[in-house]
């Protein structure tokens, strides 16, 4: 990663895990990378299950795309699919205006859920249904599973029941999520959605139009005020 030497990553990253201990995985990304590859180190793995090598979060893909302009997010709860409760924080690096990479820590704190259950103590864990949920995934064909179901459930109907206005509402969650940086998606969706390649994109300039004419209008609404 441009900017920061590896050797002092490394001694970051070793501080952090001798400091923190096992329970907290500590995950640096390169999002320079192919996006299927971005972990360049990782501590304590076992905790999502996941190694160098393997890809980004979700939510990785949303600052990339440009999605979320300030990724940066502090003491936000997940949860894994095997049921752990992580408290987590992300920190977003950046090269002028282009991010070049990420510092995450995932701390398992299930153990101390339970506890809090039993003795009622100060935590008050409830999970918030408006935070945005972040997926651990070791592909990133996984991630684009995810977003496949999640697509699904908005629109309210599986792919194979999609009118069209139903595919371009469908399309538009994709291409906000970051969907189409992943590799080969968009062969996979039109094959879903039953229609060409030049469908596919036909339809993905629909809805890149509507979303400059929609921050058009807002634009001439602030000059007006």
């Amino acid at each position: 990663m441009a900017n920061l030497s590896s050797d002092y990553l490394k001694k970051l990253l070793d501080m952090m895990e001798n400091h923190f201990g096992k329970n907290n995985e500590i995950v640096l990304h390169d999002l320079t990378k192919d996006y299927n590859h971005t972990i360049i180190d990782i501590r304590n793995g076992h905790i999502t299950g996941r190694s160098i090598g393997d890809c980004g979060s979700n939510l990785g893909l949303e600052v990339l795309r440009g999605t979320v302009v300030n990724g940066d997010r502090y003491n936000y709860i997940t949860h894994t699919k095997d049921g752990k409760v992580l408290r987590s924080s992300s920190m977003y690096f950046y090269e002028g205006k282009k991010v070049i990479g990420s510092l995450c820590i995932n701390t398992d704190i299930t153990d101390e859920l339970r506890y809090e259950n039993y003795l009622h103590a100060k935590n008050n864990y409830s999970f918030n249904e408006n935070e945005k949920e972040e997926v651990f995934a070791t592909d990133v064909n996984h991630l684009l599973d995810y977003f496949i179901e999640e697509g699904q459930r908005i629109i309210g109907k599986p792919a194979v029941f999609m009118e069209k206005k139903d595919k371009l509402e469908f399309l538009k969650y994709l291409d906000n999520v970051g969907a189409f940086l992943i590799s080969k998606s968009s062969v996979r969706i039109g094959k879903l959605l039953g229609i060409s390649k030049g469908t596919l994109y036909s339809y993905l300039e629909i809805i890149h139009v509507e979303n400059e004419d929609k921050e058009g209008e807002v634009n001439e609404k602030s000059e007006c005020k």
